[in-house]
């Protein structure tokens, strides 16, 4: 088995999650008491997400590669970040640490190509939905991706995937919003639609909606676990 290391703690929430699902694959593929050989680095959310407001992108380059190289001189074979947003300074790291590093966009967009689906929507932070680090990873399947047409739509999501869903805090009435606000992506013409944000997933489940919904988390975990196994 080849061992991986996880960039965590951004957040801790969907940290949990990617632990949990790679280790349940790992099994699920190899029995007995087979489980992931792998390492954590996991981070203060606050301090990254202070540079994430600022737009000081360089001083979380500088930490997540130092995570990166503390993992690396663990024996980690490949990085994985365990979240959409960081993904974008996610080609300067691989450089940067010269390993390869399983990009989270890269995976969900093989998956959706799958279903030979060309349309579809994303929510996630500002960031992700508004950047071009993810949707270049769809374009270059020749998929188009669609975001909230309204600011408020945009901020909620934003706003409440740091200060609720980063907490692990869900309620009907955010449920609620989420659903709405891809249900207007699917009105629009989404044949499907991407949890752009690896918290995303405790407020929108797959029988949730009429259309095929892409959990980042998941896809990328099975990704990881597919170069574990490689």
């Amino acid at each position: 088995m080849r061992k991986i290391g996880l960039i965590g703690g951004i957040s801790w929430v969907s940290t949990a999650d990617y632990y949990k699902l790679i280790n349940e694959g790992i099994n699920e593929k190899m029995g007995g008491l087979n489980f992931s050989e792998c390492l954590i680095y996991s981070f203060n959310y606050s301090d990254i997400k202070k540079n994430n407001e600022t737009n000081n992108w360089d001083s979380t380059f500088e930490m997540l590669f130092k995570g990166c190289q503390f993992l690396k001189s663990g024996g980690a074979e490949a990085i994985v970040l365990c979240a959409n947003t960081m993904h974008l300074i996610a080609d300067r790291l691989e450089e940067a640490i010269d390993l390869p590093l399983i990009h989270i966009a890269t995976a969900t967009a093989v998956e959706i190509e799958k279903q030979e689906i060309k349309k579809v929507g994303l929510l996630g932070t500002k960031f992700t939905m508004e950047l071009d680090f993810f949707t270049d990873k769809l374009k270059a399947k020749g998929i188009e991706a669609i975001i909230p047409e309204s600011q408020d739509d945009k901020d909620f999501i934003h706003t409440t995937i740091f200060e609720e869903l980063g907490r692990g805090l869900v309620t009907a009435e955010t449920k609620k919003r989420y659903l709405e606000i891809a249900n207007q992506l699917i009105e629009r013409g989404a044949e499907g639609i991407i949890l752009g944000c690896t918290e995303i997933p405790l407020v929108i489940k797959p029988e949730d909606l009429s259309v095929p919904v892409f959990d980042t988390t998941l896809i990328h975990s099975k990704a990881a676990i597919e170069f574990q196994l490689s």
